[in-house]
């Protein structure tokens, strides 16, 4: 299932994409948080069963697609330097800044006020940011509360997948010791189309994952090199972190990004960003 989040008439709704991709079949709950921590996947395709069977859908062409989960709950969880050649990338950009000590997992937080839609602006504050980039990434969402998850479970705790490019401000990033300032300017997070519910995807997720800015590719990579999994990642977190139905955790950038260029190749305003994962969709967003 395909799910989505869209605006009708000024009002915010919940959906499932019909097979074809060409409407919506609206689902009787206010919004996607809700969906998430009331609906077991078995109780959603009931729903979306049942949704078919009404014959009532709406037009994809005559709505307002917003992000899947416009308001996430709770600060998005990042991994950072997931992808080894992202790494090397960032490393050599900024040693001090980049550069991992020990093969650990790097984490940090994204706050998120709204996420951007698909086709929404990105904000470029060029009063504050000279070196905007992109990091397009996997976004994967729990379905219910996580608290010492083995590994060998963590598939169950996933209710689906979506795209989320990590928008960053290079500058205002490596300029503290801290990277929350430079990841959670308001529109840094573009998320979307839809989320794939977990069911659609082989777990782990082995997905080819790329970006490319006004049609130059400039990511190609896949999920499967990720340098933590999803499955380490849920158990050594939750050991002593309670995740909540909702939350969302991105899984790292693969190289390609702009500052792993000679010279670097930043964003500015009127570019054209456009994320891609298989079998989830594209994301494409125009910088303002």
């Amino acid at each position: 299932m395909k799910l989505v989040t869209y605006r009708e008439n000024g009002a915010e709704k919940v959906g499932a994409l019909t097979k074809d991709g060409t409407a919506i079949l609206p689902l009787p709950v206010p919004d996607m948080n809700t969906l998430i921590e009331t609906l077991t996947l078995s109780q959603l395709s009931s729903a979306v069963t049942a949704a078919e069977g009404s014959g009532v859908s709406v037009a994809l062409a005559d709505v307002e697609l917003l992000a899947p989960i416009p308001r996430p709950r709770q600060d998005v969880l990042c991994l950072g330097m997931n992808y080894r050649a992202h790494a090397a990338e960032a490393a050599k950009y900024d040693a001090g800044a980049f550069t991992k000590e020990k093969p650990v997992a790097v984490y940090f937080s994204k706050r998120v006020s709204e996420a951007v839609a698909p086709g929404g602006v990105i904000q470029s504050h060029r009063d504050m940011v000279e070196r905007l980039d992109y990091e397009v990434e996997l976004a994967v969402i729990l379905g219910k509360t996580a608290k010492n998850v083995k590994a060998t479970e963590a598939g169950d705790y996933i209710f689906g997948y979506t795209i989320l490019n990590d928008v960053s401000a290079r500058d205002v990033q490596t300029g503290h010791k801290q990277w929350y300032f430079g990841k959670s300017l308001d529109g840094f997070t573009p998320m979307g189309p839809c989320i794939v519910t977990a069911d659609e995807i082989a777990f782990p997720p082995a997905l080819a994952i790329s970006s490319a800015v006004n049609g130059e590719p400039r990511q190609d990579s896949n999920t499967s090199l990720f340098l933590n999994s999803i499955q380490d990642v849920l158990e050594e977190v939750t050991a002593g972190m309670t995740l909540l139905p909702g939350t969302i955790i991105a899984t790292g950038t693969p190289a390609g990004v702009g500052m792993g260029f000679d010279p670097p190749k930043f964003l500015k305003p009127g570019d054209m960003v456009s994320c891609t994962i298989e079998g989830i969709g594209t994301l494409t967003n125009p910088v303002g």
